[in-house]
């Protein structure tokens, strides 16, 4: 089996200069707001705990963490939401980017990003059938049922975290039994992606092939009896 390698301190060298801008939002340039800081990188073990303790190191507390596959093969995306400035953010960022498997860090505020976070809802199956006001809440906030059982009904809503508060409020009178909220996904609005600036890198740049086992293609000359 063999891959192709990209150079990592050349990648990062190439995308040094498209760190997203920052436009201030909902808070002043001081002021603390909700961030969502993406960050690529290459899936290697212990990397999500030393982010961890950049973070805990500056007292800094995570709201949402979510890591996932990226559009790139092999390039696993964290989406991070905190709720601090803007130089706090920026500072974070380039000491994120100081991690040898990490390829690129953008932040943005909520204005730059489309985000979605998943909640789902434990009810009592009964409330739902007897109430009417029980069912229509839920129609009024597009909740889908995922499990119906005798003695209860899971339900899932995907939408802000004001829109999921907002439920778990309504439904207290009725009965909720359980619930439970996902991290944040997101996506940049003006970001052509990585995966394009990745591609044009190769293109500049082709990595050499490498064997990931430099015995594996000379089985004869090594296992011979």
């Amino acid at each position: 089996m063999s891959f192709i390698l990209v150079p990592l301190s050349l990648i990062q060298k190439t995308m040094n200069n498209d760190t997203i801008k920052y436009i201030p939002g909902d808070a002043n340039y001081e002021g603390k707001q909700d961030f969502t800081i993406t960050v690529y990188a290459e899936d290697r073990v212990g990397l999500l705990n030393r982010i961890s303790i950049i973070f805990s190191k500056r007292k800094i507390n995570i709201d949402s963490l979510n890591t996932s596959p990226s559009e790139i093969a092999g390039i696993h995306r964290f989406t991070i939401l905190i709720n601090e400035s803007h130089e706090v953010v920026r500072k974070l960022a380039r000491q994120i980017e100081k991690q040898v498997e990490v390829l690129k860090v953008y932040f943005n505020t909520d204005s730059e990003v489309i985000w979605q976070e998943l909640a789902l809802y434990k009810v009592s199956t009964e409330e739902i059938t007897e109430k009417v006001t029980v069912e229509r809440l839920l129609r009024q906030y597009g909740a889908t049922a995922v499990v119906i059982r005798k003695d209860y009904t899971v339900f899932s809503v995907t939408g802000h975290k004001e829109e999921t508060d907002a439920l778990v409020k309504a439904l207290e009178p009725y009965e909720l039994i359980e619930f439970v909220r996902s991290a944040r996904v997101a996506i940049i609005k003006d970001s052509a992606g990585f995966h394009e600036k990745l591609k044009e890198f190769e293109a500049d740049e082709p990595g050499e092939e490498r064997v990931e086992n430099e015995f594996l293609d000379k089985g004869d000359k090594i296992f011979t009896m």
